[in-house]
């Protein structure tokens, strides 16, 4: 059960519900669950002589972590060609920007599957997204293994759109495992282990590949490297998706909190997916979310797409050290993403969080901005790693703010548009750094960034902090006290909540 509140309090409301207990129309009216959120929830919580039941699997554990896997998996795969960008270049003999849309590719995909996809999470639940998912990675990781050669460019740019496709099918999912699986003192936590596998692959993607795939001069030796890096994904790929098949459940047998039990009992039929699409677009503080939330990722793909370019201009032949400052912004990150999702779920206080660590992250690209041209890799590690606290760390709050600000409506829907807001801006913010930087140089390019930051920060700060789950899970517990008091006895309560 909900434990985010403490005894006294809830005390305190069935002692305040003898003075005044509110009406049926104020219940039905409250602005902030849909009619048949609030329909299903006086029924659970008010009309039944007993609670309803909610437990905590350990397997919940399995779960979130077995989809960070995958999710790992695929996103290493992301920058694994811009990360060693003038080496594949050379090896396919194409040029920069063309390498720069191996990255790209997963942001354009992302857009137009999107919606698809979340109406399919809607109607047929997590195992089949993470099925399908699954398979799509293993697939492209093998399409890739064939084009270990230097004619076929084609070949491994379509085993890249096809891992581009499953990304669609895994962004959306930690706040949804999180909801469905963990309680409400931990869906924070286990939003941001989700995002975590994500983060992770991305800190592979920077430090791999450049181990593996060393600046030869002869293009056998270069194509022989090339072939290895692509088996050994293959490999991990080819093992996640059988553990996915084999392991993966759609959701507990009993629900882990009063709010996902409420959620459960929404019809089917009462659900369209067309109307949350609509109720989430007139959502006002969401929508300023969507932006910001696309704006501060955006800035983050379009810096992790082009590292290698910049480091590069200012040290030349340290891909190696291009690729260990990427995995020291994303290590970073990964460190902020855990710390913030603890913090939510201690203080829940979403907006003061979000607003701070988004105004940390344009300090920090205003300081990597600055310091990239000093001459001192040690300088740009430790502003790289700072930049990467924040930018990065933001990311899983993002994920939950929306979660709170949109109940009862699904997190994948959600999660989808606040990814579908980061594609667009990443694409956006890519191709508009990497020409300012042909254009001008680095630092321009950086600044180009931090002056929409600056706009997100400004955003943020306008976000009405409406916790729409909270409430919900406030007014279950306040509704079984309620029905608990008639008995008079505190023994009982204190067992009850024991």
């Amino acid at each position: 059960m909900n434990e985010s509140f403490s005894l006294g309090g809830i005390l305190n409301r069935v002692k305040m519900s003898d003075e005044s207990k509110p009406g049926d129309e104020e219940v039905n009216d409250n602005k902030h669950l849909s009619k048949t959120a609030a329909t299903d929830a006086e029924v659970t919580f008010e009309h039944r002589s007993a609670p309803p039941e909610t437990r905590l699997y350990k397997k919940r554990w399995v779960i979130v972590f077995l989809f960070s896997s995958y999710s790992l998996c695929n996103s290493y795969q992301w920058i694994q060609y811009g990360i060693i960008n003038n080496i594949f270049m050379r090896f396919y003999s194409v040029d920069s920007f063309t390498i720069d849309w191996m990255s790209m590719i997963y942001m354009l995909t992302y857009i137009p599957l999107i919606f698809p996809v979340s109406w399919l999470l809607d109607k047929k639940g997590l195992r089949v997204i993470a099925l399908v998912a699954a398979a799509l990675n293993c697939t492209g990781t093998w399409i890739k293994v064939a084009s270990a050669r230097p004619d076929l460019f084609p070949v491994t740019f379509f085993g890249q759109f096809t891992c581009s496709v499953a990304q669609v099918f895994i962004l959306g999912m930690p706040s949804r495992i999180a909801s469905v699986w963990f309680g409400s003192e931990e869906v924070s936590t286990a939003c941001s282990i989700g995002v975590f596998g994500n983060q992770l692959g991305i800190a592979i993607g920077f430090l791999v590949p450049p181990i593996l795939v060393p600046n030869a001069d002869d293009l056998d030796e270069l194509a022989a490297h090339i072939r290895v890096m692509f088996y050994i994904t293959a490999g991990v790929a080819t093992f996640l998706f059988v553990l996915v098949v084999i392991v993966f459940q759609e959701r507990p047998d009993i629900p882990p909190t009063h709010a996902q039990a409420a959620a459960r009992r929404i019809s089917p039929e009462n659900y369209s997916y067309t109307a949350s699409i609509h109720r989430l677009l007139r959502n006002k503080a969401f929508i300023l979310l969507v932006i910001t939330y696309g704006l501060n990722v955006g800035c983050f793909y379009a810096v992790s797409t082009l590292l290698n370019r910049m480091i590069i201009e200012h040290y030349p032949g340290e891909e190696v050290n291009a690729g260990r400052i990427g995995l020291t912004i994303v290590i970073a990150g990964m460190v902020g993403s855990l710390i913030c999702g603890i913090w939510l779920d201690r203080s829940k206080t979403y907006k003061q969080t979000t607003l701070a660590v988004y105004l940390m992250s344009l300090v920090g690209l205003v300081l990597y901005a600055f310091t990239l041209d000093l001459g001192h890799l040690w300088v740009v590690f430790i502003t790289a790693g700072a930049l990467g606290f924040f930018m990065t760390g933001y990311l899983p709050l993002g994920f939950e703010f929306a979660v709170e600000l949109t109940y009862p409506e699904s997190e994948g829907t959600s999660s989808g548009l606040l990814n579908c807001s980061a594609q667009v801006f990443g694409i956006i913010f890519t191709i508009c750094q990497g020409k300012i930087m042909d254009s001008f140089n680095t630092l321009a390019g950086n600044l180009f960034l931090c002056a929409f930051l600056l706009i997100g920060t400004i955003i943020t700060a306008c976000i009405k902090s409406d916790l729409r789950r909270q409430l919900a899970n406030q007014q279950a517990l306040a509704a079984i006290f309620e029905g608990l008091r008639p008995q008079a006895d505190p023994v009982a309560l204190l067992n009850f909540l024991l």
